[in-house]
Formats: structure tokens, C-alpha cells, sequence
């Protein structure tokens, strides 16, 4: 709790992190208030990370607890891990983002709330019999009452909007009282507000003012609230941005290819939550970046392997939904055996789900979610900013063992943001695509000895023409062929050749104890809460180890002999324990399984009371 950390320093309290939480309406703007909040925390020099929460329907009625969008971050002078168990500030914009949330709130927390639509109608869409600024609701949190949306339409009286317009500026004066508590700079956000609303100059001057007044509202109100300040956080040199998930995975893509030398391409279908790197990856089309918005999935696939046929570093995006009806696609790039990253970002299902939650129930599909024995490497990032190496290593292997990846992204990691050093290309590794060479006669089924990758000849290449298709390929040769002895060998040739992967990633390495009483082992989005509670734990003497994976399929060939290292093995997922069949099937081991299918991310105590309660019944 924020009361529990604070240290006086004259009139500011100095907090060694804290985590603030936005909630209001969808049209509130609350993920805009708390992306300029980050954006300014990070030039500021502090660690962090974010969690934006959306409505799951499009359009929920206006003042519902289906309507409430929220954005947190967790803000800190320490490394910041995750976006934070217990928010210690909630800014409510109206009843139902109050009701929603304030179950998530300790007693003395801080809550800023707008009153102005505390009245009947909006107290009883929101679910309340009762106005709980009334009773004695909320006699336990530090409460600052104020009437945000009343002193936006003040600081606007000689603007040229109408009202409506006015009171959607409001966000930005919610903003500038979190400036002024918070001892934040106000001025990267004016510059932003200059340069997003330049062709609207009437707006740009509204939100300005309204930035303004409220944080020039709390200057002299002298709220009762302490101001507090986080400090910049230590960090390595470097130049750093902040970056979501799905901005890494655009980026780290467009490394890739100038890694391999390779034009990429993106065939996409827009579904959330991966339409942003779709977005972000258009950007660049004046940079050889080609992007193609298809008019369903199974055209945005197909599209994506008629670029890799044709030489491209090719990727497709979707989400669960959108794998299912890839699955025929992705078959035929077993089958041709050609380089195709598929991007599936994760969401909570079955069927159109819970769209804008995240899970990581995709596992179990992305491994055998195809007709017949046609095995795909799957790897899985862990932070927003580690989805910028992965999505490079995930183009590396794709191209230099010839067959398709899938790469496992999810929700949280997809619209989460941290800092990220931004690296240089030469420290980045070297992709060697197989091209074809030689002027003897052409075999397309012929193997790198190493890694059973077959050459890859570009449509053009003398000498280098071949059929591709979806029949049984003739060994050597790539005809059609329908003899059960060369299918049995090209079926298992091509599991062999996933197999060997394992030769080619690192090694599994593993956090806290190296051997001891409880290996965890996780995978995805949930590295930063089980990181954070099993390096806790071991601080305190348990001897508790982590092992999170990047590599699913094939897993590192060490991971077998680390699982040997401990007496028991935890396996914690947001689904309801897809890691844990495989590696109870792969190892035979038996293990003890945590699973989450809320369409939220795991919280730190969470797991720690699930790993102490295994260790006791140990």
C-alpha cells in the first residue's frame, strides 16, 4: 500500500513505486490519460510496465460496468516487473468505473473521483442503490472529490466547441491533477497534444487548457493529499523508447529482414488483439515493407505463402479464431516446406470470447491444431520488449530450417509497454537464408545434412524450377508421389528436421535455486509475476527455482535434466493446463498445475500463496 512506503522529504513523500490505475467510460479516454502518464514517467527516467483493460464490446452502453475501460502502470525507482498486484491510486470518471475497480483497493488507498455523474440515472446503470460518496462506503481511502467534468467546461468557457466536445476533454484535466501529485513535467504532454491535434487547432488549444486547469486546480487547492515523487530508476546506458508487445513484434520483423536481406511481407486479416502490428508495419511501406489487408484469414495466410514462395521474409498476424481457420495453410507450408512466421496473439476464447482479454489457451492448437502429422516450430515471447528478439529469432528459424513458426504473443503482452534498449543492429544475429546455388541439376527435397532443411529456389532461378503443392512430395526429386514408403520417410523427415531445432536455440536456463524443493516452469506473458514471486520466495531461503520457456516446440534440450534437479515441478498458466500436458507427456513427470482462465494476468501473490501451498503439501 502507497501509506506503507512513503518517506517524508519536507512536503513530498518520496515512494520507491507505485501503481496508478485509469478508469472511466470508453470514451473517457482513460487509455490516452494513462499512455501520456507512462510516456512522461518514462522520460522521466522511471521503470514500468502497463496493463490497458478495454470494454470487450464495441460499443457497451455508456456508463455500465461493461463500458469501463481502464489503463494501469506500474511506476517505480526499482525494476519494475509487472504492472502491479494492488493499485495504490484509482481516478474514477464516473459510478460504474468506481464499482468496477474498488474491489482491487486496500483500505487508505488513494481515489480521485469525478462527481459529476454521481446522480440517479448514472448510480443505477452502474449498479448502486446507494450513492457512495454518501454513505460510509468509502470511509476507509484517502477520497478526493472533485468535480472534473464542471472544471473542464469552466476552463473551455471561451473555446469554440460545443458542449459535448468540451466534456471530452476532461481526461486532460484528470491528467494534469495526476501531474501535480506525482511531480511530473507537464510539458511532453502539451508537446503532444500540439502535434496530434495540429490540423484542429481548436482542440489541441482545449485539452491544453484543460491540462492546465487541472493541474493548476490542485497547485492551488493545496489538495489534502501528499505530493509524492519516484525517482528515475538505475539503468543501463543506452538509448531507450517505450514499447508496446505488438510495436516490438512490427519491429522486430523489420530487423529481421534487414537482418536475412530479405523484402517482407505481411498478408493480414485485422483481428484483436493483433491489428496493431498490422497498423504499425504500414507505417513503413516507403521503406520495402509490404502490407497486405486481406479480405478474410485464410486469404491473409495464403497471401503470406505466396511471399515466401516468391523469396519474402513472410508473416501473418491473427489471434485464436483466425489459427483455427489458418490451419489448411499452414499444412501447405508444411508441406512445400517454406519459411512462414504465424503471429497468433492471444485472446480469451472459445469463439469470439472475451476479445480484448488476454489468456494463453492457443498452446495446445499452435502444436497439433492441423490436419494429419505436420509438425511447426512455436516459440513464445516474455515482455513487450523481448517480443523484439523473438520475433527475430522467430524469422531466423523459420528461414534457416525452411518451415513455418508459429509465435505465441497474448493480450497482456500484445497492448502492454515498457521500456526498451534499443539495440544495434550488429549486436543482432546474422540470418542466412538457404537460397539454392549450383548449376548441376536441381533437387528441391535434397537436405542440408545438419539441419534436414531443403535449398529454397526463387521462382526465377535458371535451372531451379520444381513443383510445389499440397500432394506427398517424391523424396530428392519433389514429385507427386503417392508410394506409403516415401510418405512414411517424409513424414518423419519432417518431424526429424523440427526436432533438430533443438540444436539450434540456447540452452534453458534457470532463475533462483538452480535445484532444490520446486521448479517453476511458465511460458509467455506470465514471466514478470512469477519471476517476481518466485525471486522472492528464494530471497527468502526456499529453494525454489524458475524456468521459463521462449522454446515450445522443440523444448531446450536441457530441460529434461533441470526438471530432474527438483522434487517437484509447478506449471502455472492462464488456461487450464495446456504447458503441463506436454511436459507431463514429454517427461513423464508428474506435475502440480495453477491455472487462471479470468482474461487477467496473474498477480504476484497469486502465485506465491500457490507455490507455499505446494511446498507445504510437499
Amino acid at each position: 500500500m502507497l501509506k506503507d512506503q512513503i518517506v517524508s522529504k519536507e512536503n513530498v513523500k518520496e515512494l520507491s513505486h507505485v501503481v496508478v490505475r485509469f478508469a472511466g467510460d470508453s470514451g473517457d479516454g482513460m487509455q490516452v490519460t494513462g499512455g501520456q502518464f507512462t510516456s512522461t514517467s518514462a522520460l522521466y527516467g522511471n521503470d514500468l510496465a502497463t496493463f490497458p483493460d478495454f470494454p470487450a464490446e464495441i460499443r457497451a452502453p455508456a456508463g455500465t460496468l461493461a463500458g469501463v475501460s481502464g489503463f494501469q502502470v506500474h511506476i517505480g525507482s526499482i525494476n519494475i516487473h509487472t504492472p502491479g498486484d494492488d493499485p495504490d491510486v484509482l481516478v474514477a470518471m464516473n459510478p460504474a468505473a468506481l464499482k468496477a475497480n474498488i474491489g482491487d483497493f486496500a483500505p487508505g488507498t488513494l481515489i480521485i473521483i469525478d462527481t459529476a455523474s454521481f446522480d440517479e440515472r448514472d448510480l443505477q446503470k452502474a449498479g448502486y442503490e446507494r450513492n457512495p460518496l454518501d454513505d460510509a462506503s468509502l470511509d476507509g481511502f484517502q477520497l478526493i472529490k472533485i468535480n472534473i467534468t464542471d472544471l473542464t467546461l469552466k476552463a473551455l468557457v471561451d473555446v469554440d466547441m460545443d458542449h459535448k466536445q468540451k466534456v471530452r476533454c476532461k481526461n486532460f484535466c484528470a491528467l494534469g491533477i495526476i501531474y501535480y501529485i506525482f511531480n511530473r513535467d507537464i510539458e511532453a504532454t502539451r508537446r503532444w497534444i500540439q502535434s496530434k491535434f495540429s490540423s484542429k487547432p481548436e482542440v489541441a488549444k482545449a485539452n491544453l487548457k484543460s491540462l492546465d486547469a487541472g493541474y493548476n486546480f490542485a497547485d492551488t487547492l493545496e489538495l489534502s493529499v501528499s505530493s509524492y515523487q519516484v525517482k528515475p530508476a538505475p539503468i543501463h546506458p543506452g538509448t531507450y523508447r517505450l514499447i508496446s508487445g505488438n510495436s516490438a513484434v512490427a519491429w522486430g520483423f523489420m530487423a529481421a529482414a534487414k537482418l536475412s536481406g530479405l523484402p517482407l511481407f505481411l498478408g493480414s486479416y485485422p483481428i484483436t488483439p493483433a491489428s496493431d502490428i498490422l497498423h504499425e508495419l504500414s507505417k513503413f511501406k516507403n521503406h520495402g515493407i509490404m502490407t497486405f489487408q486481406a479480405e478474410d484469414e485464410i486469404a491473409a495466410i495464403c497471401s503470406a505463402l505466396g511471399a515466401a514462395y516468391g523469396g519474402g521474409l513472410a508473416i501473418t498476424t491473427t489471434s485464436g479464431p483466425g489459427m483455427a481457420l489458418k490451419a489448411e495453410a499452414m499444412g501447405l507450408a508444411v508441406m512445400a516446406e517454406l519459411p512462414l512466421v504465424i503471429i497468433d496473439v492471444q485472446r480469451a476464447g472459445p469463439s469470439t470470447g472475451m476479445p480484448t482479454k488476454t489468456e494463453q489457451a492457443d498452446l495446445l492448437l499452435a502444436m497439433y491444431g492441423r490436419p494429419s502429422e505436420s509438425p511447426v516450430i512455436v516459440v513464445a515471447p516474455a515482455t513487450p520488449a523481448d517480443c523484439f528478439l523473438m520475433a527475430i529469432e522467430a524469422g531466423r528459424l523459420a528461414v534457416e530450417h525452411m518451415t513455418p513458426v508459429i509465435f505465441l504473443s497474448d493480450g497482456y503482452l500484445a497492448n502492454g509497454a515498457e521500456p526498451w534498449k534499443i539495440p544495434s543492429l550488429k549486436d543482432l544475429p546474422h540470418i542466412k537464408p538457404p537460397f539454392a546455388e549450383g548449376t548441376g541439376e536441381y533437387q528441391p527435397y535434397a537436405r542440408n545434412p545438419e539441419t534436414l532443411a531443403r535449398a529454397w529456389a526463387i521462382p526465377g532461378m535458371p535451372g531451379k524450377e520444381h513443383r510445389i503443392g499440397g500432394l506427398e512430395k517424391q523424396d530428392l526429386s519433389g514429385n507427386v508421389s503417392y508410394d506409403s514408403q516415401n510418405h512414411s520417410f517424409m513424414v518423419r523427415i519432417r518431424a526429424e528436421k523440427v526436432a533438430r531445432v533443438a540444436d539450434d536455440i540456447p540452452l534453458q536456463k534457470v532463475e533462483g535455486a538452480q535445484e532444490g524443493d520446486l521448479l517453476v516452469i511458465s511460458w509467455g506473458g506470465t514471466y514478470g509475476a512469477v519471476y517476481s514471486a518466485v525471486e522472492r520466495l528464494h530471497a527468502e531461503g526456499k529453494r525454489v527455482g524458475l524456468a521459463h520457456l521462449r522454446y515450445l516446440n522443440p523444448f531446450p534440450k536441457n530441460l529434461g535434466d533441470i526438471i530432474k534437479r527438483f522434487k517437484h515441478v509447478l506449471v502455472p498458466e492462464l488456461n487450464l493446463g495446456q504447458l503441463q500436458v506436454l511436459i507431463r507427456a514429454k517427461y513423464g513427470v508428474k506435475t502440480h498445475n495453477f491455472n487462471k482462465v479470468e482474461g487477467q494476468p496473474f498477480k504476484i501473490r497469486e502465485l506465491m500463496a500457490e507455490i507455499n501451498r505446494v511446498l507445504k503439501e510437499a
